[in-house]
């Protein structure tokens, strides 16, 4: 069953409060979307660090429910 966007927002507001995210559905699926986050935890860390933080905010989704997720993430 495909993830609804809210439910990836939520998922990552919970682990990164102050997150200020954008997604977008890619092929209008729900399998395929795309996220810019911006976030004051992701200060120094690496872009690998900054996407595992994410990815760990998905509590484990990515992969099934959740097929492919485009990131872009930043630090204010």
């Amino acid at each position: 069953m495909p993830m609804q966007a809210h439910v990836i927002e939520d998922l990552i507001k919970q682990a990164l409060p102050d997150a200020v995210i954008e997604i977008r559905d890619l092929a209008g699926d729900g399998d395929h979307y795309a996220a810019n986050i911006t976030s004051s935890a992701f200060e120094g860390k690496s872009r690998v660090q900054q996407h595992q933080m994410v990815y760990k905010a998905l509590k484990g989704k990515m992969g099934g429910e959740l097929h492919a997720l485009a990131l872009q993430t930043s630090a204010p």
